[in-house]
């Protein structure tokens, strides 16, 4: 798994997965399918497509990772998790090539993911990648759009050291003749995007060139935003129920997308701005931005690698509140210095981990924090921690719990 295990258990080919689809009459080819990539932002893009399309009449699978609280999150049909007696007969059917190729964790979920997709006769199924692109196993889709978010550093072990290498790895997922969204391009990735486009043939739309955000106004339930088509002159007012700064990036990659999709399916205005209000309950989707108690206020945020951390400060800058509490954990393979480098000196850190073999122990978490002349205790458990920052704060001070989508995951609410 490598949720636990990390870099060693990524296969780094689609050998397994094309072998299990075609074991099980290749699922893959009898689903519409939509395709999303991306450092961060991917699992909140795929998740409000998933509830638009799911809004206006379709039944739409889900197939996103990692999960916070069941497995069976990984694998949704209009917000339901996969059954769990499909689950069990998926493994028991699989067991006698699972034992002769050996394929990783991942790679049998996302198979049982086009098994079950395919067996269920859903319109569409929206398709986050889990690591990269090119040799991730979900690349063994033709989809109907392709979709990159953002590129910054994460997995460099895997992927790369730098952003180009990171974004040629994403871009695999282009298709010849298929089109592509890019959410947020920089100079030097725009040219890998550009390049890759022009060798698939595949019309390749950059979602900053299409819309921009007017004005934005936020509170602890909701945000709101002003979009402008620079095209057309035209501004639309939507509400988001994923209320975090950084889903404006979201919202105009979403934006452009749905313009493509329209191409296939028939998407009402209403129903769309009802799906963007509603994501969260449509789709079951937490943890980005997540308040679950105020006074104090309490925000889960799975933010984990240098560019979430940094969305993430932006969003508690733009907070109110008298005090800022952090409950803090991060795994042994992230680049830990630079997340820790980018927080806040004038918080109380209460440093903790997952109970998971990749989880960084507590205690050297906050060792290397100090270094930062960040101040703090370290805990054990990640409640524990959370107890002792809600023990500690005031009615109007704000408590945030990130570093990790384990951390997260741990949290009693």
């Amino acid at each position: 798994m490598f949720s636990r295990s990390g870099a060693k258990a990524y296969k780094a080919d689609l050998k397994n997965t094309l072998a299990l689809c075609d074991y099980l009459g290749n699922p893959q080819n009898n689903i519409k399918t939509i395709h999303i990539a991306g450092t961060n932002g991917k699992g909140s893009v795929s998740h409000i497509l998933a509830a638009i399309l799911q809004e206006n009449g379709y039944k739409t699978g889900l197939y996103t990772s990692p999960h916070l609280k069941d497995f069976r999150e990984r694998i949704k049909i209009n917000g339901r998790m996969i059954a769990e007696t499909f689950l069990i007969d998926f493994v028991e059917k699989t067991k006698a090539i699972s034992e002769k190729i050996s394929p990783s964790f991942f790679e049998l979920t996302f198979v049982m993911a086009l098994d079950y997709f395919s067996q269920q006769k859903v319109d569409v199924a929206v398709i986050e990648t889990g690591l990269g692109g090119r040799l991730d196993s979900t690349n063994v889709i033709t989809p109907l759009l392709s979709v990159i978010t953002n590129i910054s550093f994460d997995h460099m072990d895997i992927l790369g050291d730098t952003l180009v290498k990171i974004a040629y790895e994403k871009a695999g997922i282009i298709k010849s003749n298929i089109p592509v969204v890019i959410g947020e391009a920089i100079p030097e990735t725009k040219i890998v995007f550009q390049n890759k486009s022009k060798e698939t043939h595949s019309e390749i739309i950059f979602a900053e060139e299409k819309y921009e955000i007017a004005s934005s106004k936020y509170d602890k339930r909701k945000l709101e935003l002003e979009v402008r088509n620079k095209g057309t002159n035209i501004t639309n007012d939507y509400e988001l129920d994923l209320n975090g700064h950084y889903q404006e990036k979201n919202l105009i990659s979403v934006l452009a997308s749905v313009d493509i999709l329209k191409q296939h399916f028939s998407l009402k205005e209403e129903k769309i701005k009802f799906a963007l209000s509603n994501a969260k309950s449509l789709t079951g989707l937490h943890g980005r931005w997540e308040v679950i108690r105020e006074n104090p206020t309490v925000a889960l945020d799975v933010a984990h690698n240098e560019d979430g951390i940094k969305q993430l400060i932006h969003q508690i800058n733009n907070s109110e509140f008298e005090k800022l509490h952090i409950v803090f954990g991060m795994v042994k393979d992230k680049d830990i210095e630079t997340v820790l480098m980018q927080l806040p000196e004038n918080a109380s850190y209460y440093f903790t981990k997952a109970q998971n073999p990749r989880a960084l122990p507590e205690n050297e978490l906050w060792e290397k924090a100090k270094q930062h002349h960040l101040d703090g205790s370290a805990y054990e458990h990640v409640n524990e921690a959370l107890k002792a920052a809600l023990d500690q704060a005031s009615e109007k001070d704000l408590i945030v719990v990130c570093g990790s989508v384990f951390v997260v995951a741990e949290v009693e609410f």
